[in-house]
């Protein structure tokens, strides 16, 4: 079994967080395996397994994780192009990683946060709201920079366009140098902004398949997602999902 559910922020912490969620697997007749794919996001996780919590960076490839005795998570997952504001160290370092959340903030600030959550019992809505608390007050301690405006900009327009715009014409629509761009990407978002274009065309065909039932028109789902052709659709499954789209498409609820 795996309980999975999510929560809206805190409306001052809205324009840096998707949402914060918890998961509950509880093993049964064997290990619970979930597959993890690509979403273009970074996500700090604290899990009564594993207190002192780890962040999860952005990913380039799936991640595969298997619980084998019942694991309790709450996390915080921030929106592209926004984690840079709560840890110390240009986000690509964290790509394909999960480091110790005390390597990455003062190993004091860490452990009082993991005591606050774990060393007695708390509700949900409890834990979630220390998480917030520790977020607003890391959030009030940094100025806001050019670079943070840039980097959201930039992954909005990605994101909007489904990972459609070229990177030139985002340096330019941008007013940056490509150079700029690709400092930009490796400071505050975590991956290339080529990768990133990727993984959003990536969800794009994801989304789509939900509800579709085998008879899927695949070289049009290609061309609607942005690939140029149904093999570049395949090769995209296979590098985010570790499955061809026909194998995956069995896989969607």
């Amino acid at each position: 079994m795996h309980l999975y559910r999510e929560f809206p922020p805190h409306p001052a912490l809205a324009g840096h967080v998707a949402c914060l969620w918890t998961s509950h697997a509880v093993p049964h007749d064997g290990p619970v395996r979930t597959r993890v794919l690509p979403d273009n996001c970074i996500d700090i996780l604290w899990q009564d397994s594993s207190p002192l919590g780890k962040v999860a960076g952005m990913m380039s490839r799936p991640h595969h994780v298997e619980m084998t005795k019942p694991v309790l998570t709450v996390a915080v997952r921030f929106l592209p192009g926004a984690a840079r504001a709560f840890v110390d160290v240009p986000l690509s370092e964290l790509q394909d990683g999960h480091p110790a959340l005390a390597d990455l903030w003062p190993r004091a600030d860490a452990e009082a946060l993991a005591a606050a959550l774990w060393e007695r019992e708390r509700t949900t809505q409890e834990r979630l709201g220390i998480i917030e608390r520790v977020l607003l007050a890391r959030l009030r301690t940094r100025a806001p920079a050019r670079a943070d405006a840039l980097a959201r900009a930039a992954v909005l327009r990605l994101e909007a366009s489904g990972g459609a715009v070229r990177v030139e014409a985002l340096a330019d629509g941008l007013g940056i140098t490509r150079q700029h761009l690709a400092a930009l990407f490796r400071e505050r978002v975590g991956l290339s902004a080529k990768t990133f274009a990727m993984v959003c065309r990536f969800r794009r065909a994801h989304a789509a398949l939900r509800g579709q039932d085998a008879a899927v028109d695949w070289a049009r789902l290609a061309g609607d997602c942005g690939y140029y052709d149904q093999s570049h659709l395949i090769h995209a499954f296979r590098q985010f999902a570790d499955a061809t789209p026909e194998a995956f498409l069995h896989t969607v609820p």
